[in-house]
């Protein structure tokens, strides 16, 4: 990844340019109000190593912080609550929903790549309101809500990630769909 600052712009356009060759009612964003948050999230239950990951499905702690779980659920809680924030972001987890995790590696040098940006169909999970934005809290905010301002849905309601290589800007960047 690789930023600028405001004075390394020069030219400014006036508008955003428009797409030339997009299905405007699949491709092309609804224009929608951007609210950047900072959250903290933790990887995916499956990149965990198996000590930290028997020390979440223990109900215990869970309990003794006022979590109400039954033993089968620390686990699936830990990954709808905590970890892998949904909805665009900069950065953060991957979301390993239909594949097991599988690094992605820089075709120009081979280094471990990182996401750079995610493009979700959802704002929030459908069964968990601790990711819902700030903005959208309040009533009507409920564990059935379903919030996509930007209107966009990536192949079946899931995520697109975009990889870069932390060796060099100027390196190929590469696709997740999960």
């Amino acid at each position: 990844m690789s930023w600028r600052t405001a004075a390394d712009v020069t030219d400014v356009l006036a508008a955003p340019p428009e797409p030339f060759d997009a299905d405007e009612d699949l491709y092309v964003p609804e224009p929608c109000v951007l609210a950047p948050e900072q959250v903290t999230e933790y990887p995916d239950s499956l990149e965990l190593p198996e000590e930290v990951k028997q020390q979440i499905t223990d109900p215990a702690p869970w309990r003794a912080a006022g979590i109400p779980v039954d033993d089968a659920e620390p686990l699936e809680l830990y990954d709808k609550a905590l970890s892998h924030a949904p909805g665009w972001k900069i950065g953060g987890w991957a979301p390993w929903e239909l594949t097991d995790p599988v690094p992605r590696f820089c075709v120009a040098c081979g280094t471990a790549m990182t996401p750079l940006l995610t493009i979700s169909s959802s704002e929030w999970h459908r069964h968990s309101t601790s990711w819902i934005p700030n903005e959208d809290r309040g009533p009507g905010a409920s564990d059935d809500s379903w919030s996509n301002p930007p209107d966009i849905t990536v192949l079946d309601a899931n995520h697109l990630q975009l990889y870069a290589c932390p060796a060099s800007g100027g390196h190929p960047h590469t696709v997740l769909v999960q």
